[in-house]
């Protein structure tokens, strides 16, 4: 394969990825419970707040793993 062609579908699958990404970050505060699963960490004190969104990111993790490996499937 010439490596134009292949630097292509990878700028082509990158697009799609970003594109998914934006909408999935636009739409994000819209879809209920995105965000706010049990197990994530919240801490509020004061004017202070810390959110680190552990099995959110556990779960988007999973996922695109699943979709990247049935893209780049050998």
């Amino acid at each position: 394969m010439d490596i134009f062609q292949y630097f292509g579908k990878v700028l082509i699958v990158l697009g799609v990825v970003i594109a998914a990404l934006g909408a999935l970050m636009f739409l994000g505060g819209k879809i209920p419970g995105v965000g706010r699963l049990p197990g994530d960490i919240l801490i509020q004190r004061g004017n202070f707040t810390f959110y680190f969104p552990v099995v959110t990111a556990v779960l988007l993790s999973i996922f695109l793993t699943v979709v990247l490996n049935l893209f780049f499937r050998r």
